[in-house]
């Protein structure tokens, strides 16, 4: 009689978790529906990510072939953003460069909270020597402006998407390392937590089952405000011939590219800027939204 018993307490307790899993969703969907701004935000990125997946097909020309009948011409009913010094069309240059700055942004970001994460239950939940030892390379990290970093990591590796990439990962790490820390020492402390070690859990499922899902709103809100960061140093870094290499549509290469024509044809710097500007801006408030909506703290 004991064993149904147990299986019947085991069906109520996934029956409890999921009903509060779906409390807490529909709480947070009431709080992010509040944070106007946000919304509009989370509806242009969605925006964008459909023009990424589909660019190819949505641009109205082809993004590397020349054309000197057209060379240098202002917005027009025929090239709404006008054309760059080698007559190619800015618009379909951005909206298939889209695709090559979110790509770059969203791994760059992705590897980083990956390994700063895991870095910080490690650090967070072990303490002592392993803490030390992550937070003072973290704090070695720290001690470099991120933009001047990713330039001596890509100096060391070379330019190219992929070293951006690889650049950007590294400095981001030690800040994800330091929330999910933060976050970790927190949750070791709870009850929940003092529970799991009385009836003999391993520390992998503690750190995994009850102390993870407790940072994770952390790494939400930090992970998408960090994307805006990463599309700038992304832009900035092909700005300086670090990045895409020519004739890739890359926004901050198109920029590059602009400069020399800034003073009479700023339509070819106007429109990749205010793209990134856009974009950089809309990952921003979308951060901000969720950080309100996901924080117990703040009423709203």
């Amino acid at each position: 009689m004991a064993e149904p018993k147990m299986i019947m307490q085991s069906e109520d307790d996934t029956f409890v978790d999921e009903n509060r899993r779906a409390t807490l969703w529909l709480d947070f969907w009431k709080k992010f529906q509040k944070q106007k701004p946000a919304l509009v935000s989370g509806v242009f990125i969605l925006l964008l990510f459909i023009i990424a997946i589909i660019g190819p097909i949505l641009a109205p020309y082809g993004v590397a072939e020349p054309d000197y009948n057209h060379i240098l011409e202002g917005p027009s009913a025929q090239h709404i953003a006008g054309t760059d010094a080698y007559g190619r069309d800015i618009f379909s240059r951005i909206i298939v460069g889209s695709r090559i700055s979110l790509l770059i942004s969203i791994s760059s970001v992705f590897v980083g909270a990956a390994l700063g994460s895991i870095l910080g239950l490690i650090s967070g939940f072990y303490g002592r020597w392993i803490d030390s030892l992550i937070m003072r390379a973290c704090d070695v990290l720290f001690s470099f402006p991120g933009m001047l970093l990713a330039i001596g990591i890509i100096a060391i590796l070379g330019p190219g998407i992929t070293n951006v990439v690889i650049a950007i990962s590294i400095f981001t790490i030690p800040t994800f390392a330091r929330i999910v820390r933060s976050g970790t020492l927190s949750a070791k402390q709870s009850v929940f937590v003092e529970a799991a070690r009385s009836i003999g859990a391993t520390n992998k499922r503690i750190i995994w089952k009850h102390i993870f899902p407790e940072t994770v709103s952390s790494i939400i809100v930090y992970f998408t405000m960090r994307i805006g960061n990463a599309i700038l140093v992304a832009a900035s870094l092909g700005f300086l011939g670090l990045g895409a290499k020519p004739p890739t549509p890359e926004w901050g290469a198109m920029l590059s590219m602009g400069r020399d024509y800034i003073s009479t044809d700023p339509h070819i710097t106007f429109f990749p800027g205010l793209a990134i500007f856009l974009t950089v801006l809309a990952f921003n408030l979308l951060g901000d939204g969720l950080r309100d909506a996901l924080d117990p703290k703040i009423k709203n």
